[in-house]
C-alpha cells in the first residue's frame, strides 16, 4: 500500500503522525511511505531520518494526498485540505466529527473512508488510540492550570501546592477516565487538594484505592458540581463520550458562583467541551475570560510537547495502521472489531451512531458496508 504522511497545518500543531521508526516498519513489510518535506521537523525528526528509514520525501501536501492510498495524520483535515481528499482514499487520524458539522459534511462529500483514532475501541471499552494523548493532555492540564492561576495571567494568584502555613489550591476534576486520572495524579503530586468526580462507582472505588491521601473521590451529579465550583481554584473538564459530543456539566449561569480568577481547563473541548462557555482556542491565544473566570480551551494541547506526543501516538497507532496496510481497510475491519468501531464515514455514509445523532444525519450500519 502507498502511505502518505502530510505535514500538519493546524495552528501550532507540531506533531507528526509517523516516526522514522514507524516508516521502517512499513517499508520492511513492502509498503511505500511518502512523507511531506519538513513534516517531522516540529517533533525533532528531520527529513534525513525519514529518508534513512526508507521513506520518499515529497515537496508539497498536494503531492502527498495525490499519491497516497492511506493518509495517516494527527489532527482532522482542515478546510484547505478538504479538496485534496480523493474518493476511496483511507484517512486514519483524529476526527472528532461530533463536535464540527462542516468537517462531517466535507468528509461525506469526499467519498473517502474515514477511520477515527478516537472511536477505535477495545473489548474492555477502553480507547487505545486516545489513551496516549489523553495521558499527555491530562498531565498538561495541570501544568497549564497552575500557570494561569498566577495573577499576571489574571488567575486568583494561588500556588497550586501552597507552602508551609498556607493551604494548597483546590482542584476539581470532572471525570475519572484517563485524562481525569492523569490530571488528579499530577495535581496531587504538586501538593494540591484534589476532588475527582465520576458517575461510575466502580471507577471511583478504583481511584480511591490508587490515589494518594490528598485526592477525594465523589459521585458526580449536578448538585455536587454546583456546590464544589464555589470554592475550587482550578477546574479540569475531562468528560468523554466516545464519538459523541461531551455533555455540558457547567453552564454559563454557574460561572457567577465561582470566585474571580478561577481557572477552567476543558480538555474535552475537541468533543464540544463539557463547560458551556468553552470554545476551542489555540496555543497562540489559549485563554479568554468570561465573568472573571479564566478559560483555557486549547483543542490540541499535546501539540505543545510534540516530541513526547509523536512517539507516544505512533507507539499506539502503528499496530493498527500496519493491519490496515497489510490487509486493506475492509478486510482489516472485518477481522478486527476494534478497527471496525473506528469507521465513522465511509463512501458518503455515516456509519457511527454518535456522529449521526449529533447532526441528525442518516445512519448506516457499518456491516452493510463491510
Amino acid at each position: 500500500m502507498i502511505i502518505g504522511v502530510p505535514k500538519e497545518i493546524k495552528t501550532n500543531e507540531n506533531r507528526v503522525a509517523l516516526t522514522p521508526a514507524g516508516v521502517m516498519e512499513f517499508v520492511g513489510r513492502g509498503h511505500s511511505v511518502y512523507v511531506q518535506s519538513t513534516a517531522g521537523d516540529g517533533s525533532g525528526f528531520p527529513d534525513e531520518e525519514y529518508t534513512s528509514a526508507g521513506a520518499h520525501i515529497l515537496p508539497s501536501i498536494e503531492d502527498v494526498y495525490g499519491i497516497a492510498e492511506m493518509i495517516i495524520k494527527v489532527k482532522e483535515p482542515i478546510e484547505k485540505e478538504y479538496a485534496l481528499i480523493k474518493p476511496n482514499q483511507l484517512l486514519f487520524t483524529y476526527f472528532h466529527f461530533a463536535s464540527y458539522e462542516p468537517l462531517t459534511n466535507a468528509m461525506i462529500a469526499s467519498n473517502a473512508v474515514c477511520l477515527a483514532y478516537e472511536t477505535v475501541e477495545s473489548s474492555d471499552r477502553s480507547l487505545p488510540l486516545l489513551v496516549p494523548m489523553s495521558e499527555v493532555a491530562g498531565r498538561m492540564a495541570i501544568q497549564q492550570g497552575a500557570k494561569y492561576l498566577e495573577k499576571p495571567q489574571q488567575g486568583r494568584g494561588v500556588l497550586l501546592g501552597g507552602v508551609p502555613g498556607v493551604p494548597p489550591a483546590k482542584v476539581l476534576v470532572l471525570g475519572g477516565g484517563i485524562v481525569g486520572t492523569q490530571a488528579a495524579k499530577m495535581a496531587a503530586g504538586l501538593g494540591a487538594q484534589v476532588t475527582i468526580l465520576d458517575v461510575s462507582l466502580k471507577r471511583l472505588r478504583y481511584l480511591s484505592d490508587v490515589m494518594p491521601a490528598n485526592v477525594t473521590t465523589m459521585y458526580s451529579n449536578a448538585y455536587t458540581i454546583k456546590r464544589l465550583i464555589k470554592n475550587h481554584d482550578l477546574i479540569i473538564g475531562a468528560v468523554l463520550i466516545p464519538g459523541a459530543k461531551a455533555p455540558n456539566l457547567i453552564t454559563k449561569d454557574m460561572l457567577k458562583d465561582m470566585r474571580p480568577g478561577t481557572v477552567i481547563v476543558d480538555v474535552a473541548v475537541d468533543q464540544g467541551g463539557c463547560i458551556e462557555t468553552c470554545r476551542p482556542t489555540t496555543h497562540d491565544n489559549p485563554t479568554y475570560i468570561i465573568d472573571e473566570v479564566v478559560h483555557y480551551c486549547v483543542a490540541n494541547m499535546p501539540g505543545a510537547v510534540p516530541y513526547t506526543s509523536t512517539i507516544a501516538l505512533t507507539n499506539a497507532t502503528l499496530p493498527y495502521a500496519l493491519q490496515l496496510a497489510d490487509k486493506g481497510w475492509k478486510t482489516a475491519c472485518k477481522e478486527n472489531s476494534e478497527l471496525k468501531l473506528g469507521l465513522n464515514v465511509v463512501h458518503g455514509k455515516v456509519v457511527y451512531q454518535g456522529v449521526s445523532e449529533a447532526f441528525g444525519l442518516e445512519y448506516t450500519d457499518v456491516e452493510t458496508i463491510l
